[in-house]
C-alpha cells in the first residue's frame, strides 16, 4: 500500500450543530409570570417547528444537561450548514433565548470512514493501470464514493435517535513527535480501525453511535454522539475501547457532556424543576 495515497476515503452526510447553554435562572425568576408563559410558548413552538423534517426524521433534539458545565443541550442535524445557521438565527429571534447563555458549541458533519473500501478502490484503480490522482484514477474513486453514498444514505443522513440519554465528546488522533497516527502505514491504521470497530459493534443493540468529522470546522478532529436508554452503557463501551490499541496509543479526548432527553413539550415542566 505504500504507493497508494495514505488518506482513507470518507463519505459525508448531515451537517451537525451542538449547542450547550447555561440557563439564567435568577433573571428568569425575576420576570413576570405572564411574560414567562408567553416566552415559553413561543420558544416551544419554534423548537417543535424545527424538531422534524418533512419526511418525519427527528432533526432537532433537546436534552437536560447534567453537571456544572451547563443546563440545556440542543442537537441539530440538517442537510446543509446554511440550514444549521438558519436554526441558530431562528432561535435567536425568540425572547426565551435571552435567558440561554452559550457555554460551548460544536460544528461537524456526519462522516463514515472507509478504510476497507478505500483499499479495495485504490487496488482496483491501480489494477486498471491508473496512476494516483490522474483523471482516470479520480473518476474511479468518484464512482466508488457515489455508489457508497447511495448505499449508506440512511447512515449519512440519520434521524436523531429517540433514546433517553446522550453522551457527546470530541476527540483527536495524536500527532506528536513520538506517537503520530498520521505517519502510521495505511494497512496498520486499517487493521487497528477494524479491531476498534468490532468493539462498537458488540454494543450495537444498546448504543447508537454517530461519528462526525470536524477537521477545519471546529477545534477537534471528530465529534462522537452516543445515544442509549441506559447511561451506564456509555461507561462500559468507552472503558472497553480504552484498552483498544487505536484508543490506548493514538487517541486524545476532549470534555464529555451527558444529557437526559427532554421532550420539547415538557420544557415548561423542566422550568418548574421537574423532568
Amino acid at each position: 500500500m505504500a504507493e497508494f495515497p495514505p488518506v482513507p476515503l470518507t463519505l459525508e452526510g448531515s451537517a451537525l450543530l451542538h449547542q450547550f447553554f447555561r440557563f439564567d435562572w435568577k433573571t428568569w425568576r425575576c420576570s413576570a409570570h405572564g411574560e414567562r408563559s408567553d416566552m415559553v410558548a413561543e420558544f416551544t413552538a419554534a423548537l417543535q417547528r424545527l424538531e422534524r423534517s418533512s419526511d418525519g426524521k427527528v432533526q432537532t433534539g433537546l436534552f437536560s444537561e447534567l453537571g456544572h458545565k451547563g443546563d440545556l443541550i440542543l442537537v441539530h442535524f440538517r442537510d446543509s450548514f446554511e440550514a444549521l445557521n438558519q436554526v441558530e438565527l431562528d432561535l435567536a429571534q425568540t425572547a426565551f433565548s435571552d435567558f440561554l447563555i452559550p457555554t460551548h458549541s460544536y460544528v461537524s458533519v456526519v462522516e463514515l470512514g472507509l478504510y476497507e473500501s478505500s483499499r479495495k478502490t485504490y487496488e482496483a484503480a491501480s489494477a486498471k493501470g491508473f496512476d494516483n490522482h490522474t483523471p482516470e484514477w479520480n473518476a474511479e474513486v468518484e464512482a466508488s464514493l457515489k455508489r457508497g453514498a447511495e448505499a449508506m444514505k440512511p447512515r449519512l443522513f440519520p434521524s436523531i435517535p429517540e433514546a433517553k440519554y446522550l453522551c457527546f465528546y470530541p476527540m483527536d488522533r495524536k500527532r506528536g513527535e513520538q506517537v503520530n497516527w498520521y505517519t502510521v502505514p495505511f494497512t496498520e491504521r486499517q487493521r487497528m480501525m477494524h479491531e476498534h470497530g468490532m468493539i462498537g459493534r458488540r454494543y450495537g443493540d444498546v448504543v447508537k453511535q454517530i461519528i462526525s468529522g470536524s477537521i477545519g470546522m471546529d477545534d477537534w478532529e471528530w465529534g462522537v454522539d452516543l445515544f442509549a436508554d441506559d447511561p451506564v452503557v456509555f461507561k462500559k463501551l468507552i472503558y472497553e475501547m480504552r484498552f483498544d490499541e487505536v484508543s490506548a496509543v493514538y487517541a486524545l479526548f476532549g470534555q464529555f457532556y451527558l444529557g437526559v432527553r427532554l421532550p420539547i413539550e415538557k420544557l415548561p415542566d423542566w422550568l418548574n424543576g421537574k423532568l
